[in-house]
């Protein structure tokens, strides 16, 4: 008798099942996927729209003449209780002096006019118009739990265009049509096929880019790779980017506490060298710091500080906005940095208030390997990293991720049946392998979110939807 021979086992991971992933994923990521293109094109442009939108601002008809020390006092004055986090340093000699407050983890932004020291526009940060963009494409404006469902989307989103790139790869074509180049001319069906499947590959890589460096601003992702860091001994002491709402509203608190501390004047501090002249505009500036009766109640003696900080940090013209903060401290360190979206720029700076003297000066090939890997994904994600080019890259993607959203609705729809959701039917019984199972568990690892997800999905499918035979039959599931 001839013994039958074993049948040769199928590679994996099995094609249905990849596909159904692909196809699930999709179907919760896309309308993620449209929103975040368009916010996302709309924030590219941040430089250019708040130079257009500030511009009545940066063209002033008036002397700017007044130290900047007076500015801020004006503004302190005008908002009691409130305290300074930064001045920006201004664009040019006609340009509003911008003076930044804090209080209770709220800021407040505020437009001086440094010829006649009038406030010629106040407004909160977070009710800027680009501010408003970055809220709405990190975290739908929700805060932390927005923040929770972008990072969500955003990792089955990475599982969306891995599965998507393993349907893709060719088996069995004949040339480069549909694989390289979509056949516009065969069908709507292969049209529609083509252009999801072609644009995807083609844009699969920059994708995965934006995600991963979009993640380190989310709440969840963002905490983990924190502790991740400390736990590795590599943590930053001062990160410059935020984790979720409630870790900027904890840095704005931060600032309050810790310029309320360091603008408190010491004793003797009048007296100090370059604090307080015995004439000149300088004596002025003592005599606001007193308190006047004409309702510019301007500054603190510390205050005068800025006065001196401010031209030693003009003069190194670092990439802007260039931001100067007080010292955490009474007589502590005034700090200065450039905050510019093309982080590879940036420079940090410590200065003596007394003086103006540089102290230190800490460039972004100085940070650590993880910080500059971050800053430098960060930067190419909101398009500063190379200019224009960088811009018009990140709109081609844009419109390539809605080209293949819209295409993908148009597949789904023409292919399913009456009455069902239209995912792919399972093909026989499922195979599991180590191989397939190192890779989710290393996903899971990687995107705490899509490994916790999955559990969720994969215990309410066992338990319930299983168990209902509408509910299984129109998502086309097996039996229990």
């Amino acid at each position: 008798m001839t013994q039958a021979l074993p049948k040769p086992r199928a590679p994996w991971p099995d094609y249905a099942a990849v596909w159904r992933w692909h196809f699930y994923a999709g179907l919760f990521c896309i309308p993620f996927v449209c929103f975040l293109a368009v916010t996302g094109s709309l924030y590219l442009f941040k430089p250019q729209v708040e130079a257009w939108l500030d511009q009545p601002y940066d063209h002033l008809s008036t002397l700017q003449t007044a130290a900047p020390s007076r500015a801020v006092g004006l503004a302190l004055a005008a908002y009691p209780g409130w305290t300074l986090h930064a001045y920006e340093l201004p664009g040019g000699p006609q340009a509003a002096a911008r003076v930044i407050l804090g209080r209770d983890g709220v800021e407040r932004r505020l437009y001086v006019d440094r010829g006649s020291l009038r406030i010629l526009k106040s407004v909160p940060e977070d009710g800027r118009l680009m501010r408003m963009i970055f809220h709405l494409h990190g975290e739908l404006l929700l805060g932390d739990p927005g923040s929770a469902v972008v990072e969500l989307a955003a990792s089955w989103a990475i599982v969306m265009i891995v599965t998507g790139i393993y349907l893709w790869w060719p088996r069995g074509a004949i040339g480069l049509a549909g694989v390289v180049y979509p056949r516009l001319t065969s069908g709507k069906r292969l049209f529609w096929r083509d252009l999801h499947a072609v644009t995807g590959v083609w844009v699969s890589a920059f994708v995965l880019l934006l995600l991963f460096s979009g993640l380190p601003w989310t709440k969840n992702w963002g905490g983990y790779l924190k502790e991740v860091r400390h736990l590795a001994g590599v943590a930053s002491p001062h990160q410059d980017w935020t984790t979720g709402r409630a870790d900027e509203i904890a840095q704005h608190k931060a600032l309050d506490r810790a310029s309320m501390a360091g603008m408190s004047p010491m004793p003797g501090m009048a007296n100090m060298p370059g604090m307080a002249p015995a004439g000149g505009e300088h004596a002025e500036h003592a005599e606001h710091g007193r308190g006047r009766r004409d309702g510019l109640h301007l500054a603190p003696e510390a205050l005068l500080a800025l006065d001196w900080v401010e031209p030693t940090v003009a003069a190194l013209d670092l990439a802007k906005p260039v931001l100067i903060a007080p010292p955490s401290r009474p007589g502590g360190s005034w700090s200065a940095r450039s905050d510019a979206q093309n982080r590879p720029l940036r420079v940090d700076l410590t200065l003596d208030g007394a003086s103006g003297q540089l102290l230190s000066r800490t460039n972004f090939a100085q940070r650590n390997l993880i910080d500059r890997i971050i800053g430098y994904g960060v930067a190419a994600h909101e398009g500063q990293l190379f200019g224009w080019l960088n811009q018009l890259l990140g709109v081609v993607i844009a419109i390539a991720l809605l080209a293949i959203s819209i295409s993908a609705g148009v597949l789904w729809w023409s292919r399913r049946a009456a009455g069902v959701l239209g995912a792919p039917m399972p093909v026989g019984a499922p195979r599991f392998s180590a191989g397939l199972a190192a890779i989710v568990i290393m996903l899971g690892v990687l995107l705490p979110e899509f490994g916790a997800s999955l559990i969720v999905v994969a215990l309410v499918e066992h338990l319930v939807l299983r168990r209902l035979p509408r509910c299984r039959d129109w998502l086309g599931l097996r039996p229990a």
